[in-house]
């Protein structure tokens, strides 16, 4: 079951296929933005293997009160969110649970990127090609609201790169953006089950990976 390493050895050979890619279609040189915390070290390999800047883009899961990891959306910095009707109705969610978990995780939002970018605003995606990095999509709710941010953000072309995902995943999105992923299970319990390594990935090595790209 295990592909890869871990994380950093999962973005060395996604960002061979990242770079082939590219070479098939072309584009202006662009940035990495990484869903952190996990998609970061990912992330940096691509960065630095196509010689491009990192930056973060910053999504939080939107989970149901009582139960946590059963995600009902995501939401972005900017507070642009995408919402599953289908948990929110089975969950029996209010408007105002709903809300509430929105501003929680806003202001959590607020919080990483004081400690992320130590105060750097966001680099510019105005014109440019970015290639969206996480350590895998098991609903792709995630990687949906960060392009939805950099769009707003005016990103003229969007990338999802990510090692692993569920194939219907990676089909869904290829109707609004580019996908690299080299492995698509047609069933998945958790992203973790593909990594032998796949331990959390600390604040500080965020920050340091930021710093150093």
């Amino acid at each position: 079951m295990t592909e890869f390493r871990d994380r950093r050895e999962a973005g060395r050979r996604l960002a061979e296929l990242v770079a082939h890619h590219m070479e098939e279609s072309p584009a202006p040189e662009g940035l990495v933005a990484a869903l952190p915390r996990g998609g970061v070290p990912v992330a940096f390999e691509v960065a630095r293997f196509l010689g491009w800047p990192l930056d973060v883009v910053l999504v939080r899961k939107l989970g149901v009160p009582v139960q946590p990891e059963l995600a009902f959306g995501a939401i972005g910095e900017d507070a642009t969110k995408v919402l599953n009707p289908d948990v929110v109705r089975a969950a029996a969610l209010t408007v105002g649970q709903v809300a509430e978990v929105e501003r929680r995780q806003l202001e959590q939002l607020d919080r990483q990127a004081a400690v992320y970018r130590s105060g750097r605003p966001p680099l510019s995606v105005a014109g440019r090609t970015v290639v969206v990095v996480d350590d895998g999509m098991a609903t792709g709710a995630s990687a949906r609201v960060a392009c939805q941010v950099l769009q707003a953000r005016d990103a003229t072309r969007l990338i999802v790169a990510v090692p692993v995902a569920t194939r219907s995943v990676v089909e869904d999105l290829r109707y609004d953006v580019e996908v690299v992923c080299p492995l698509t299970p047609d069933h998945m319990v958790a992203v973790g089950q593909w990594y032998r390594d796949f331990s959390q990935v600390p604040e500080e090595e965020v920050v340091q990976l930021l710093g150093a790209s």
